[in-house]
């Protein structure tokens, strides 16, 4: 008999782990990336949308009819519209406007309603995202403002599949996990699980310049001053979230938004690894510790989405050089490669002089 799933959300989950390679040749540990962007709406939010939608059926907070609220980045909007189609609920979704076209084209594709907020206010401002969202329950009759960023069954999610999963995939012999730090979900939930089973893993957290996390978790200052403008999306934040778990977390590293984005082009030019912005923060993050790494080291990094979200960002040549993160039209990362094969070519070209003269050919 053959299998099949009664619709698609019985394919979240279960991502890969798979081994990097070739980008990944200075550091002397084995390094896993767990792909999230295999989950059927390409990121690891899938999980989150799927189980707090149906913990608030559960607990009689969505009824029949009603209307899913969120304020997102995108990909959790992504997961929640797909969900929500699939079980009959409207969608209404903030976003700010750091949020690219094609993100913001994905969401109205599967019928969410996109409301988009300016991204340099507080979080108490009324234009804020945040702001936007409780106001729009507060209006729309039957609706429920999911609220990830404070709800604790985002992290329960991952508690409940994430760790488990790595947990298994690497046979217990994980000694790092490296994830990006946003809403604290994907974080904390996997984090929790896999101490449990070994708590000397070690959790790194990674964060963005412009945000308060690593500070908080460092001094436990909730300092406004570290607070600016930045282009990395997936992590980092302007508030301090209920779901990040700072008890968990051994280390918390700070990546540029130029080394984000040039670590995911890498991914794709030596990995094949087509991988959102953030993915490219996580894997820069273990490049910032690989001094401390050992070979028997086995390292896990989240790679939470898919790069075609990007393709008008990151994977773009001239955003990359509007935004200055281009050597003129080199991407940093393969001048290394374009230096070799200059030195080869120019090799060839003396060798081939050397057997006409030497030769007679």
């Amino acid at each position: 008999m053959s299998m099949h799933y009664e619709n698609v959300l019985g394919t979240i989950g279960n991502t890969p782990l798979i081994r990097l390679n070739r980008v990944t040749k200075p550091i002397q540990a084995q390094v896993f990336g767990k792909v999230e962007a295999f989950n059927p709406g390409h990121s690891a939010k899938d999980r989150i949308a799927l189980y707090m939608i149906e913990e608030a059926e559960r607990s009689g907070k969505l009824k029949p009819g009603g209307t899913v609220i969120e304020a997102t980045s995108g990909n959790t909007g992504y997961s929640l519209a797909m969900v929500s189609a699939l079980k009959g609920y409207q969608c209404v979704l903030t976003v700010t406007s750091k949020a690219g076209r094609e993100k913001l084209a994905l969401l109205r594709a599967l019928g969410a309603e996109v409301v988009v907020c300016p991204a340099d206010v507080e979080p108490e401002d009324p234009r804020s995202y945040y702001s936007r969202a409780e106001q729009l329950a507060m209006e729309i009759p039957n609706s429920y403002y999911l609220g990830q960023n404070f709800n604790l069954n985002n992290q329960e999610a991952h508690y409940r599949t994430t760790g488990p999963e790595i947990w298994r995939q690497t046979q217990g012999k994980i000694t790092h996990y490296v994830c990006c730090a946003g809403t604290g979900g994907s974080l904390s939930g996997t984090a929790r699980y896999l101490k449990e089973q070994n708590p000397d893993i070690q959790v790194i957290g990674v964060d963005a310049y412009g945000s308060v996390l690593q500070k908080y978790w460092a001094t436990g200052i909730f300092d406004k001053n570290e607070i600016f403008s930045y282009k990395v999306e997936g992590l980092g934040k302007t508030i301090i979230p209920d779901n990040v778990n700072f008890d968990l977390i051994d280390d918390f590293i700070k990546v540029t938004d130029r080394s984000s984005a040039t670590r995911a082009r890498q991914l794709a030019r030596k990995e094949g690894l087509l991988l959102g912005y953030s993915s490219g923060s996580a894997l820069q993050c273990v490049f910032q510790i690989k001094d401390r790494l050992k070979p028997t080291d086995v390292v896990v990094v989240l790679f939470p989405d898919h790069g075609t979200r990007y393709l008008g960002k990151i994977y773009n040549d001239e955003w990359m050089k509007q935004q200055g993160f281009l050597n003129g039209n080199m991407d940093p990362v393969l001048v290394s490669n374009y230096n070799f094969r200059r030195i080869y070519r120019t090799y060839r070209i003396k060798y081939k002089r050397y057997l006409r003269q030497t030769l007679k050919i």
